[in-house]
């Protein structure tokens, strides 16, 4: 129930983001998008990147946009929506009927008889990590040990965009 909930939260942010005129009201929406990914993120069992989204996605970019437009003037918009593009509403939505099956094909979350869950890798994960990596957690030794770069690299993406905030927050004078 929870996932048909969050399905309706993207497609209703998503068209929001596309289709508002009035730009703080567009990034609004688009925030709102980007932490109901973080949220897939976290249902889906990848809460490291689920929180690199709600960070970069819904926080910084967020209050970069805002940044952006804080010195221009906002016009008073007599239409609050966009015109519709047809074609290109009718090439996204072919290619939502073409992904679809895809997606519903794919097996339930955490499922334990998947090729993933059963695999070798799986396998050697679970009964080597502590012996590997001398921790205790399977999920801590596979973040730190085994994915040690990729956490590396998602903890620098964080922490550049963090940086590259507070450079921008002092030039505006808020820092």
């Amino acid at each position: 129930m929870i996932e048909l909930a969050l399905i309706a939260v993207l497609l209703a942010t998503a068209l929001a983001t596309a289709l508002l005129r009035d730009v703080l009201a567009a990034i609004v929406a688009f925030s709102a998008y980007s932490l109901a990914i973080a949220v897939v993120w976290v249902l889906l069992r990848a809460p490291d990147v689920g929180l690199t989204e709600a960070a970069v996605g819904a926080g910084v970019v967020t209050v970069l946009f805002l940044l952006a437009i804080e010195g221009t003037v906002r016009a008073d918009a007599e239409r609050t929506l966009a015109r519709i593009d047809w074609p290109a509403l009718g090439v996204a939505l072919a290619l939502v009927a073409v992904l679809a099956p895809t997606v519903l094909a794919l097996p339930p979350v955490g499922a334990a008889d998947t090729a993933v869950a059963a695999g070798d890798v799986t396998t050697h994960y679970v009964e080597n990590a502590y012996d590997d990596t001398g921790v205790e957690n399977v999920v801590t030794a596979v973040l730190a040990g085994y994915r040690g770069f990729d956490t590396l690299g998602e903890v620098t993406v964080v922490f550049a965009a963090g940086i590259g905030l507070l450079v921008v927050l002092g030039r505006e004078g808020f820092a």
